[in-house]
């Protein structure tokens, strides 16, 4: 009995973060032949977002902003989820790493 009132006590308290996280807005990325696909994201200002970004290869990719202090790398095939908290207007820099010369990307917060 008292495992049962644990469990659902942190049910309880894991809900309203779950849902939260479904009505934050998603952005998606593509990485395919070392480039981004767009090159450039607009995003609102002062808002909590997720980024889905998807490499559809070939080869290993990565996200990657010092700016914004994420870095995700993907193998061929792989999407995956990337969180971003409210951000000021302004633009921010991304890259990937494996593809320095064509895989340039930016964010615009607006």
């Amino acid at each position: 009995m008292k495992n049962l009132l644990a469990l659902w006590l942190l049910a309880l308290a894991s809900a309203p973060t779950a849902a939260l996280a479904d009505d934050m807005p998603t952005f998606k990325l593509l990485m395919k032949g070392g480039r981004f696909h767009p090159e450039t994201l607009e995003v609102p200002a002062a808002t909590r977002f997720r980024l889905e970004v998807t490499n559809a290869g070939p080869g290993a990719t990565e996200f990657e902003s010092l700016e914004l202090k994420k870095e995700l790398v993907l193998a061929p095939g792989v999407t995956r989820n990337l969180v971003f908290f409210p951000m000021k207007p302004g633009t921010y820099k991304f890259f990937d790493d494996f593809h320095p010369e064509t895989g340039q990307g930016r964010i615009v917060a607006r």
